[in-house]
């Protein structure tokens, strides 16, 4: 089964061990507001990305996201918001420029949003909503390991969707986590099915090893959205949190 977790919106930006990993949960329509409001958190870059879209609603999405990541990550490191600086590795993947030891990775499907933190270990965090009627039978021919479309095959078709679901974000939160982008072919690696499941993969093309470095944890961060945690090693806690701009993010950039 799922990991159940109690997501609890904290008075004051919670302490990271580093046997710890965080992930929040955030409702980015009822954000968008503060989301607004908190645009100057942002830097340039953003703002310019955010008039890129199309649409008022991704857009609105899109601001809220990024005020909201600011503001968790500000309250780790013990500074305001809009000074957080970022830099992104050769693949695509986003860090801290001033804190090289606090990974962390975003993710959203629509309105609901995941932002994992941790401290000396990499993250990557997956979510999408579950829509009745998706078998997703031609994106999985595609991208899905042979064994990975049999399982979907076998589910029963009141199944399929959330089967498809749980593989592709565990797809997804792996792929983040190694911060390899597009470089890595998601055929090349298998990951389990089962609900219950603590590791990220089930077999590695590329190196066996990798199934032994990667943790996982099934995450249901709201009706109908399935989310998956891929970390690296093992031995840690999760917590769970929920933010908003009162809370741990606006106090933590006072």
């Amino acid at each position: 089964m799922s990991v159940p977790l109690d997501w609890i919106r904290p008075d004051a930006p919670p302490a990271l061990g580093l046997d710890e990993v965080h992930v929040w949960r955030l409702d980015l329509d009822e954000m968008i507001p503060d989301g607004m409001a908190l645009e100057p958190w942002l830097a340039d870059d953003e703002r310019e990305r955010a008039r890129r879209f199309r649409f008022t609603r991704d857009r609105e999405r899109y601001l809220a996201g990024r005020a909201a990541l600011r503001g968790i990550l500000a309250g780790y490191v013990g500074a305001r918001p809009e000074t957080l600086r970022f830099v992104r590795a050769p693949q695509g993947k986003p860090a801290l420029l001033a804190e090289p030891g606090v990974e962390f990775n975003l993710t959203h499907a629509d309105w609901c949003a995941l932002v994992a933190v941790a401290r000396g270990r990499r993250v990557g965090v997956d979510v999408e909503g579950i829509r009745l009627g998706q078998g997703g039978m031609d994106v999985a021919r595609r991208f899905f390991a042979r064994a990975e479309v049999d399982i979907l095959l076998a589910a029963p078709p009141e199944e399929r969707a959330a089967t498809f679901v749980r593989c592709w974000t565990r797809k997804e939160a792996y792929v983040k986590a190694r911060g390899d982008g597009l470089s890595l072919s998601l055929q090349h690696f298998e990951v389990p099915l089962a609900t219950g499941a603590t590791r990220a993969l089930a077999s590695s093309l590329e190196n066996p090893a990798e199934v032994e470095r990667w943790s996982l944890r099934e995450l249901v961060p709201a009706p109908c959205h399935l989310g998956a945690l891929v970390v690296e090693g093992e031995g840690f806690e999760l917590r769970a949190w929920e933010w908003a701009p009162a809370g741990a993010g606006a106090s933590g950039a006072s």
